[in-house]
C-alpha cells in the first residue's frame, strides 16, 4: 500500500468546505506538480477563488465530481470519476459528473491532447477520494465511539461489523467538513480496486444515442445570428473585392461582412446562409506563389536527397559503419497532407461586448481560444469565458483556435451574438492539415546481418520537426543519424492525431522488415535483439523500457501464433512507443477473390493500470481503424493552392465493411497509467503494411497505400 503525505500549510490541493445545505466539499488541483503533498481543509463559506477542481458529496450522498478537461470521445469524463469513485468507495450509481468551463485559477493543462489526461491526474484523483474517505471515517468512529480501525467502506456508506451499523456517506459530510485531515492517508493498493479495471458505460452515453443537444453544433441562445464564412479557395490567395447587393436582399439575410481576408454571411438560420453565400460575387487576388502537389513532392524529394539537415542525435561514427557494412538496405517514404475531418465540423458561438467576451463551443484547448481571443480584442484574460461543449471528435484540429478567433471578430465587427458554422467542405479545405513528411532510411549490415549503422533524413511542410530523434531503436544501435529539416509551405498544418508518428511509425517499422528480410532474420527475433542490447548495453539515454518493449511483443506473438504459419493468411508486425505506452500488432490478411483483404488485427498493449476497460478497449480499436484506413485510402491534394478533394465523394476514408476484427490484449501490471488516445494508431499501418507486403511481394512506402503500384489490388 502507498502512503499520501499531506502538508496542511500549502494550498495546491486549497480546501473543503461546507455546502450551504451541508455536506462535504474537497477542492483538489488535478495538476499540481507537486502531488500528494498539498491537501489543506477547512469549514466555512465555499470560496471558489483559486480552486482547481471539485468533489462534492451531498447529504443525500451523491458525490458530483466536476471534470475540467474537454471531453472530444476519449471518455475523460468516466474516467476521472472512476478513479475517485475507487478510493472513496463510492456507489457508481450515485456518481454525478459535470463539465467545468475554463478557469485557469482553478485548473492548469485544461487540454484534450497528447494522451495525458489520465497519465497527469491519476495521482490527484486518487488523493482526492481518499482524503474524501479519511474525513468520513473520522466523523463516523467519533459519533459510533469506535476505533477507526474498525470502520469499513463500501458503496457509498460507512460500516462497522461488530455493531451491524452502517451509514451512508451523505450522514456524516457536513460534520466532516469541520475536520483536519491526519498527516498520512493510505490509498489503495491496486489489488483491491472494484471500480477502476472494471467495464463502466460512458456517462453521456445515453445523451449521445438520444440526440440530446451537447455538442458545440447543437448550442443556441436567444438573440443570437448565425454566420458562415467564405475563405480564401486556395493557400496564396487574398481577397480583392466583394459584389453583395444581391445577396443582403434574400430571404433571413442580415448583413455581409468581409474581415481578415474573409466575407462572412449574417442570416436568421444556416440554410438561408448556406444560399445566399453561393450567390456572393467575390475577387480573388494571388499574394504568394500557389503550391501544387507535383511541387510538394519534388521539393520533399530534394530536401532528403540534397537538402541541409538538422542532426537531431549522432551516435558512434555512422559514415565508418556503412564503409564496414557488407549489405546496406535503402528506403523511403512519403505521406500526404490529410484533413482530419471530425464527424462535427468546426463551429463557435460568441458574443463579444465593449469590456468582455463570452465563448462557448468545442474545443480541445480552451485556454488558447480565451488567450487568442483576449489577444484580439484587447482584453485582458480574465474577462473572456469559456465553455466548453462535448466535442464530436477532434483528432487534433480543435487544439488550434482559428474557428473561435474568427467567430469573436465577427462578433465584434456586427455587434451582436454570432454561432458560426462550417459545411463539411469548409472543415476540408480551410486547413488545418497533417503534415506531408517524407523520409529516407538506411541500414548497414555486417557478415553476420546485425544492424551496425541507422541513418535517418526526414522532411516535412511545416511539420517543426518530422523526426522522433528519441524513439527506438535509439539505444540499440551503436552508430546511428537522425537528421531533419521543415519546408515554410503557405498550407496550415497543426497536430493530427499522434502528431509526426503518424507516419513515421508505419514507414519505419515497415523498413525494418525490409531490413529483417536483408538480414535472413524473423521480424519479431530481430526487433528483440535490439531490445535486448538496449537493456545490456545501451546507447546513449534510453527513453524506453526495454522489458515492457519486450512484454508486448512477446504477448502479441503469443495471440497471434506469430510462429506458426496459418494456410491462406499473411502475417505482418509492428511495435512502437509513444505516450509513454507500448503498442505491438499483428495484422492478418487473407485473399478474397485473388485480393488481399486485411481481415484481423492482433494488438498488445501496456498502459499500465487500465481505469475503464469500455474506454481503453474503444480507444485501441479506434485507434487502429484509424491508422488503418488512412495510410490505405487518405489523401489531400493541391492544384494552384487549392484543395482537389473537398468532401467524402473525393476524400477517401475507411468504410465499414473494410474494417477488420480488431482483438486487443493489455499487459497486467500495478504502474501508472499512461497515454491510449494515440499510441495505437502509430504502429497500424506498419503491421498492415508488412502483411499486405507477404500477400503481394509489394512493398506499400507511400501513403495512400491505394496510389502505390500495384495498390489497386487493396481496394475492395
Amino acid at each position: 500500500m502507498s502512503t499520501l503525505k499531506i502538508n496542511q500549510n500549502r494550498r495546491q490541493f486549497l480546501k473543503s468546505t461546507a455546502l450551504a445545505g451541508g455536506g462535504l466539499f474537497l477542492s483538489f488541483n488535478l495538476f499540481s506538480q507537486n502531488g500528494s503533498e498539498d491537501i489543506k481543509v477547512q469549514s466555512g463559506e465555499a470560496d471558489l477563488i483559486n480552486f482547481n477542481s471539485y468533489l462534492s458529496i451531498h447529504p443525500d450522498g451523491t458525490v458530483t465530481i466536476y471534470s475540467p478537461n474537454p471531453e472530444v470521445g476519449q471518455g475523460i469524463k468516466t474516467s476521472f470519476p472512476m478513479i475517485i469513485a475507487e478510493e472513496l468507495d463510492m456507489d457508481w450509481a450515485k456518481i454525478n459528473v459535470v463539465q467545468a468551463p475554463l478557469d485557469t485559477k482553478r485548473f492548469e493543462r485544461q487540454v484534450a491532447g497528447g494522451s495525458r489526461s489520465t497519465p497527469h491526474s491519476w495521482k490527484r484523483l486518487r488523493e482526492a477520494g481518499a482524503s474524501a474517505r479519511n474525513l468520513l471515517l473520522q466523523v463516523a468512529a467519533s459519533e459510533w465511539k469506535v476505533p477507526i480501525d474498525q470502520l469499513t467502506t463500501s458503496k457509498g456508506k460507512v460500516w462497522h461489523q461488530a455493531s451491524g451499523k452502517s451509514q451512508h456517506y451523505g450522514a456524516f459530510a457536513a460534520a466532516a467538513s469541520k475536520l483536519t485531515l491526519p498527516k498520512e492517508i493510505a490509498l489503495k493498493d491496486p489489488s483491491k480496486f472494484h471500480t477502476i479495471g472494471t467495464w463502466v458505460k460512458g456517462v453521456d452515453n445515453l445523451d449521445v444515442f438520444t440526440g440530446k443537444p451537447i455538442y458545440g453544433m447543437d448550442f443556441y441562445k436567444p438573440g443570437m445570428v448565425h454566420a458562415m464564412v467564405v475563405r480564401a479557395p486556395a493557400f496564396g490567395l487574398k481577397l480583392k473585392s466583394v459584389d453583395s447587393a444581391a445577396v443582403k436582399s434574400m430571404p433571413g439575410i442580415i448583413d455581409v461582412v468581409s474581415f481578415n481576408n474573409r466575407v462572412a454571411v449574417v442570416g436568421k438560420s444556416t440554410w438561408e446562409i448556406m444560399k445566399a453565400r453561393k450567390e456572393l460575387k467575390i475577387e480573388w487576388e494571388k499574394e504568394r506563389d500557389l503550391e501544387s502537389s507535383s511541387g510538394h513532392d519534388q521539393i520533399l524529394t530534394e530536401m532528403i536527397q540534397t537538402g541541409k539537415m538538422e542532426a537531431r542525435r549522432t551516435e558512434g561514427d555512422v559514415d565508418q559503419a556503412f564503409k564496414q557494412a557488407v549489405k546496406i538496405v535503402e528506403s523511403e517514404f512519403q505521406c500526404p497532407f490529410i484533413s482530419h475531418s471530425p464527424m462535427e465540423p468546426m463551429n463557435f458561438y460568441a458574443d463579444v461586448k465593449e469590456d468582455s467576451a463570452e465563448l462557448v463551443g468545442s474545443t480541445q484547448n480552451p485556454e488558447s481560444a480565451r488567450n487568442g481571443v483576449a489577444k484580439l480584442l484587447n482584453l485582458a484574460p480574465e474577462k473572456v469565458s469559456v465553455v466548453i461543449s462535448r466535442m464530436g471528435g477532434g483528432f487534433g484540429r480543435r487544439l488550434n483556435s482559428d474557428f473561435a478567433l474568427e467567430a469573436a471578430e465577427l462578433s465584434k465587427l456586427i455587434k451582436s451574438p454570432v454561432k458560426v458554422t462550417w459545411s463539411r467542405e469548409d472543415d476540408m479545405t480551410a486547413g488545418i492539415y497533417r503534415p506531408a513528411c517524407k523520409y529516407k532510411f538506411r541500414a548497414g549490415l555486417d557478415k553476420d546481418g546485425k544492424m551496425i549503422a541507422f541513418h535517418l533524413r526526414a522532411a516535412g511542410m511545416n511539420s517543426g520537426n518530422p523526426a522522433r530523434e528519441n524513439n527506438f531503436p535509439v539505444g540499440a544501435i551503436d552508430n546511428l543519424l537522425v537528421e531533419s529539416s521543415d519546408f515554410k509551405s503557405a498550407i496550415t498544418t497543426g497536430p493530427w492525431r499522434a502528431p509526426i508518428t503518424n507516419f513515421l511509425a508505419g514507414a519505419e517499422q515497415i523498413f525494418f522488415d525490409e531490413v529483417a528480410e536483408a538480414a535472413g532474420k524473423d521480424p519479431v527475433t530481430m526487433r528483440l535483439e535490439w531490445i535486448a542490447k538496449a537493456k545490456a548495453n545501451p546507447v546513449g539515454k534510453v527513453l524506453y523500457e526495454p522489458d515492457r518493449f519486450k512484454s508486448v511483443i512477446d504477448l502479441v506473438a503469443e495471440k497471434s501464433q506469430w510462429f506458426k504459419k496459418k494456410k491462406g493468411v499473411f502475417k505482418g508486425f509492428s511495435v512502437y512507443f509513444s505516450h509513454s505506452t507500448y503498442v505491438a500488432q499483428v495484422a492478418e490478411v487473407v485473399k478474397v477473390k485473388g485480393k488481399p483483404v486485411v481481415k484481423k488485427v492482433y494488438c498488445a498493449v501496456d498502459c499500465g493500470i487500465l481505469v475503464n476497460q469500455s474506454g481503453a478497449l474503444n480507444q485501441i480499436v479506434g485507434s487502429v481503424v484509424d491508422g488503418m484506413g488512412h495510410a490505405m485510402f487518405a489523401k489531400l491534394t493541391f492544384k494552384d493552392g487549392a484543395p482537389e478533394q473537398t468532401n467524402f465523394n473525393s476524400y477517401r476514408i475507411i468504410r465499414m465493411g473494410e474494417i477488420p476484427e480488431v482483438e486487443v490484449h493489455f499487459v497486467k501490471n500495478t504502474l501508472d497509467p499512461t497515454g491510449l488516445g494515440e499510441p495505437a494508431l502509430p504502429p497500424t499501418s506498419g503491421a498492415v503494411g508488412n502483411a499486405l507486403y507477404r500477400a503481394t511481394g509489394i512493398r506499400f512506402r507511400n501513403q495512400p497505400f491505394i496510389d502505390n503500384e500495384g495498390g489497386e489490388q487493396i481496394i475492395s
